[in-house]
């Protein structure tokens, strides 16, 4: 059964009074522990909720009823608008914790702010199936404008006199919104934390991102460089790192260690036992034998190197998980109200038909660790048997591979983007296609492609792009890019904890 509802208001007061007191007392018969949840809410209408929840004996105080009033709504949305989607989802989200039923109100229409298209982001967002009050007069716009923004999900509209039978058979939705894919993240990294090491402290953007980290609670971390100059930095730069375990690989009581480790590794290779010495005080080295010897679970690195000093290290001695024979990158794309993963983006420039059908196997896993339930497309400039030349019997042969190596995937290709991604350019182009017009996980042909593609979609589409995640190794290390912000790093922080559970 349905465990909330998101009431769109009307212009009238009095009607939204009368529709919800209705709604609350349907419901209330139905569920012992209900909740009310106004997102935004005018200051003059906080009694009518306080009435509300003395009314129905609501176990629940004022303040949990509503997230801002709506000059604290203005002024949130102006300076950190995802800041506040991310404080509704959270508390809608304890909401639904702790009471079997939640009525979402949207008992304000936010002033200067878009109010219908903002409530149904909300309702995306929380996932909550909408009953809108809307006037006869007006409900054909409605329903064009409800068909389409909820893409086919259910929805009622309501007066006065609405059947409650109809409400009631509203299903919830199944939105992955950007909001939610990151608040689902961030509750998976709390259930088991990590041990993260960081080993760019010399990097502002690395301790501003480790202060966010280490005030939510969602991993351990370890900082790597001289204690003192990191202290200095943080006090310049206001930021309380006082909770910071911090190594100095240039003195750190595990070189004698981790110079005979990677002496072993490498001396077949040529190097030297003074080589190992040294690089060992390198702190991206220092840092991947931290993982290598389960001192830490994961890194993070790249805001001030490159991906092959990043990547490198672990190559050496963390190494590529049985069975898969190269590194890959895939980026999580967060798209209005879907997460899509885009692969290979950042390590192979002309991948191999087997290096493209292993990106699409370790690629399934990840988003498949990530809640997605892998659907994978490999593309190409044609869609089916339409092209010819030496780029799509690649693509060809690398999907012929995956089927045979990894039959329990759900993949097909070659597929154009459009073809992939919308399911009426689909029927006509691969009509027999069960992932054409369905994917959520792109494989590119080449570099190129992918990463030419991520930043267009990251920038034109105005989408949050999370990643690259590093693929195919033992543990995770993964390599940021050297234009990163705080909270790209924070984000792959986060994910490569999740990568170690």
């Amino acid at each position: 059964m349905m465990a909330n509802l998101y009431l769109m208001r009307s212009r009238s007061d009095e009607l939204n009074t009368i529709i919800s007191t209705n709604l609350l007392k349907n419901y209330s018969k139905i569920y012992k522990n209900i909740a009310i949840y106004c997102p935004v809410i005018y200051i003059h209408r906080v009694p009518v909720l306080q009435g509300w929840l003395e009314e129905f004996n609501i176990n629940q105080t004022v303040k949990s009823a509503y997230g801002f009033t709506f000059r604290e709504a203005m002024e949130e949305f102006s300076k950190d608008p995802h800041n506040f989607f991310n404080v509704i989802l959270e508390e809608y989200e304890e909401l639904k914790r702790k009471y079997d039923f939640v009525l979402v109100n949207s008992f304000c229409e936010f002033g200067i702010l878009d109010g219908f298209d903002l409530s149904i982001k909300l309702a995306k967002n929380l996932n909550t199936p909408i009953a809108a009050i809307i006037n006869d007069e007006d409900k054909l716009i409605a329903q064009k404008y409800f068909d389409h923004a909820l893409d086919g999900r259910n929805y009622v509209l309501i007066n006065e006199n609405f059947n409650f039978e109809e409400v009631q058979k509203l299903k919830e939705y199944d939105f992955i919104t950007p909001h939610r894919f990151k608040y689902e993240l961030i509750k998976q990294s709390v259930k088991n934390k990590k041990t993260v090491v960081l080993p760019e402290s010399n990097d502002e953007r690395i301790l501003k991102a480790a202060e966010i980290l280490l005030k939510s609670k969602v991993v351990d971390l370890i900082l790597l460089g001289d204690e003192e100059k990191i202290k200095q930095d943080a006090t310049r730069l206001s930021l309380d790192l006082s909770a910071m375990q911090i190594m100095n690989p240039l003195n750190s009581e595990y070189n004698q260690e981790f110079t005979s480790i990677l002496y072993e590794a490498r001396k077949s290779k040529g190097m030297s036992l003074e080589e190992a010495r040294k690089l060992v005080q390198d702190k991206t080295y220092f840092g991947t034998l931290l993982i290598h010897t389960g001192k830490a679970d994961a890194m993070v690195s790249g805001a001030s190197t490159t991906t092959a000093e990043t990547i490198r290290p672990a190559l050496q001695l963390i190494k590529t998980k049985e069975g898969i024979s190269s590194v890959s990158g895939i980026f999580f794309m967060g798209l209005e109200d879907q997460v899509l993963a885009f692969a290979d983006c950042a390590v192979n420039p002309s991948p191999s038909a087997e290096q493209l059908a292993t990106s699409a196997y370790v690629s399934a896993m990840t988003a498949k660790s990530f809640g997605l339930e892998p659907r994978i497309a490999l593309l190409s400039y044609s869609s089916g048997d339409s092209g010819k030349g030496e780029s799509v019997d690649l693509v060809k042969e690398a999907l012929k591979i995956a089927k045979e190596k990894y039959p329990e995937l759900n993949i097909d290709g070659p597929m154009q983007f459009d073809c992939a991604y919308d399911p009426k350019t689909a029927a006509k182009k691969m009509p027999n296609s069960k992932i054409a017009g369905h994917a959520n996980v792109y494989i590119f042909p080449d570099l190129n492609a992918a990463n030419i593609c991520y930043k267009a979609v990251q920038r034109t589409a105005n989408a949050l792009a999370i990643g690259p995640i590093l693929q195919g190794l033992k543990k995770p290390v993964n390599d940021l890019s050297r234009g990163c912000l705080v909270d790209d790093i924070v984000d792959t922080v986060i994910l490569s904890a999740i990568q170690a559970q």
